[in-house]
């Protein structure tokens, strides 16, 4: 059973930094695409930024120029680097991986960013 868990989300001040961190167990193939999304209260899940294990990405136009995502293809882990964190940047994180047809996902971790 494929398991992804999210780690370093937290409260941090608006212009802060944190990094997210995905460990993945259960899987014996590389994902072809890891990524994050995020939820904020009242709002649909976005995608926030992916990686295809070819090494391209995509991230959304709001994030770019802040954040990073980097992913380690024999560990099957991706994380994600937050800079200049803004407080619209709050939401709940989550962790996703795919392999056509599949697609999973981790509970989400809380990053809250103060004004």
């Amino acid at each position: 059973q494929v398991q992804l868990v999210e780690s370093g989300g937290g409260l941090v001040q608006a212009g802060g930094s944190l990094r997210l961190s995905c460990a993945t167990s259960g899987s014996r193939f590389i994902f072809n695409t890891m990524g994050w999304y995020r939820q904020a209260p009242g709002k649909q899940r976005e995608l926030v930024a992916d990686m295809s294990s070819d090494g391209s990405t995509n991230y959304a136009d709001s994030v770019k120029g802040r954040f990073t995502i980097a992913r380690d293809n024999a560990k099957n882990t991706v994380d994600l680097q937050m800079n200049s964190l803004k407080p619209e940047d709050t939401a709940v994180y989550y962790c996703n991986a795919k392999i056509p047809p599949l697609d999973y996902w981790g509970e989400g971790t809380l990053v809250t960013v103060s004004s």
